[in-house]
C-alpha cells in the first residue's frame, strides 16, 4: 500500500487532500475551529479523562455518499501522560499523534486499521497544548465482542465446525502479523478487534500501540491474555483457545516452551478475573452462557 499523503492546510492542521473541500464546508480549517466543533454525536463515556472528548459526524468525501468519520480530541492532556508517551514512542509527539502513526503504518503492512483524514498538533514551548486526529468508520464491519460470525451461534454441524475453526485460524493469524511488526496495542480485547464481511480483520483504539524497545515479550503476553480474557466462555471451548495459539505459535505440536507461555497467558487471565469479579463485573471467558 502507498504511503498516505497529508497537507498542512493552517498552522498545525494536517488533512488529505481528498477530503480538504469537505472540511472547509464545514469549516473545520483549523485547530481553533476543531475544538470549538460541536457537530455530530457526542461520544463521551463515564470514565473518559477530562482532557479527552470524542465526536462522530459525517463529511462529503464522495458525491455518492457521506462518509462517518471520528473526532478524537486531547485538549491539555497532563504532563504525567505526556511523559509516558514520550517515554513509551521513544520522541515528542502529541497525544493525536500517537493515536494516527500506528494506524498509518499497521495500514502500509497491509493490517486492518482506520483511515486517518487528518490530525493535527499545538505545541507550547516543551508541551503539547492540543492535538486532536479525525477518523474514518470502518465500514461494513463489527467488533467480536458485539457481533460474532452466525456459526458461533448455530448447531454445532460440520458445516459450522468448519466456519468456527477458520475463523479462529483467520484471527489467530491476524494477531500474529500485528504483533510480528514489533507493535503491542495494550488494549486488544475483543472490543478493539472488528471483523466484516469480506472476512477481514482491523484493529482500533491505537492511542496506546507502540513498539516497546525494552520488555517486547511481557506486552505480547499482555496482548494475548487480554484476548483470551475477552473471548466469550459460551462460544470459545478450550479446544478453541488451544487451536487459536497453535496457529497463532505456528506449532502443530506444543513444546515445553509453548506449555510455559499458556501457562503465564492463564496465570495473567485469572488475576483479571479476580479483579474484576472483586469489582462487581462478569468475566468473559468464564461465562459457559445460560
Amino acid at each position: 500500500m502507498s504511503e498516505q499523503e497529508f497537507r498542512e492546510i493552517s498552522k498545525g492542521f494536517y488533512i488529505e487532500p481528498a477530503c480538504e473541500t469537505a472540511f472547509r464546508n464545514l469549516g473545520l480549517t483549523s485547530i481553533d475551529a476543531v475544538f470549538s466543533f460541536q457537530g455530530g454525536k457526542d461520544l463521551a463515556k463515564k470514565n473518559m479523562a477530562g482532557f479527552r472528548s470524542r465526536l462522530q459526524f459525517e463529511i462529503d468525501k464522495s458525491p455518492s455518499s457521506p462518509t462517518t468519520v471520528f473526532l478524537k480530541r486531547y485538549n491539555r492532556p497532563p504532563v504525567m501522560t505526556q511523559l509516558k508517551n514520550w517515554l513509551s514512542h521513544r520522541a515528542r509527539i502529541s497525544c493525536g499523534y500517537a493515536d494516527f502513526y500506528p494506524a498509518k503504518e499497521l495500514l502500509a503492512e497491509g493490517i486492518g486499521a482506520p483511515q486517518t483524514v487528518a490530525f493535527g498538533q499545538d505545541h507550547g514551548v516543551l508541551f503539547e497544548r492540543r492535538s486532536f486526529v479525525i477518523m474514518e468508520e470502518i465500514t461494513d464491519a463489527e467488533s467480536i465482542e458485539r457481533e460474532l460470525p452466525e456459526c458461533f451461534g448455530a448447531d454445532k454441524t460440520a458445516g459450522n465446525l468448519k466456519l468456527r475453526r477458520d475463523f479462529i485460524a483467520g484471527l489467530a493469524a491476524f494477531v500474529k502479523k500485528f504483533h510480528e511488526t514489533g507493535f503491542r496495542h495494550r488494549d486488544l480485547y475483543f472490543s478493539h478487534i472488528f471483523h466484516g464481511g469480506n472476512g477481514q480483520f482491523h484493529l482500533i483504539d491505537l492511542a496506546r500501540a507502540f513498539k516497546p524497545a525494552l520488555l517486547a515479550e511481557r506486552y505480547r503476553k499482555k496482548d494475548i491474555a487480554q484476548l483470551f480474557y475477552s473471548a466469550p466462555g459460551a462460544c470459545f471451548s478450550r479446544t478453541d483457545r488451544l487451536r487459536f495459539y497453535r496457529v497463532y505459535a505456528g506449532c502443530p505440536k506444543l513444546q515445553g516452551k509453548d506449555k510455559d507461555f499458556i501457562r503465564k497467558i492463564l496465570n495473567r487471565a485469572n488475576r483479571m478475573a479476580r479483579h474484576d469479579v472483586k469489582h462487581g463485573r462478569t468475566v468473559p471467558f468464564a461465562d459457559s452462557g445460560p
